[in-house]
């Protein structure tokens, strides 16, 4: 089953789904914009077109991660980003981090 999610007024879409390869997860696009993001669960991201400028909770510069590159969020935490172009992401729901 899919499960469609819109957020920042539907500048961020996702599909989430359940796969046997990769588990609970959703892959989406983020059009231009700055958002602050919570988790739940540990998350990975991966960058799939485009670019990402994280801050992550723990650090103190900023990050940017492009096409393949991934990264890891703590679950029960936020994280920033920054978005000049419309981009593509996986995002990984881990049970562990």
């Amino acid at each position: 089953m899919l499960n469609i999610t819109q957020y920042f007024n539907g500048k961020v879409q996702s599909i989430g789904f359940q796969n046997s390869s990769l588990g609970q997860a959703s892959v989406g696009v983020m059009l231009p914009g700055e958002y602050i993001f919570s988790t739940d669960k540990p998350e990975e991201m991966t960058v799939i077109t485009g670019s990402l400028k994280v801050l992550l909770p723990t650090a103190k510069d900023w990050q940017i991660f492009e096409v393949g590159q991934v990264f890891h969020i703590a679950g029960e935490s936020q994280f920033n980003v920054v978005v000049v172009e419309p981009t593509a992401y996986l995002c990984r729901y881990l049970a562990k981090y």
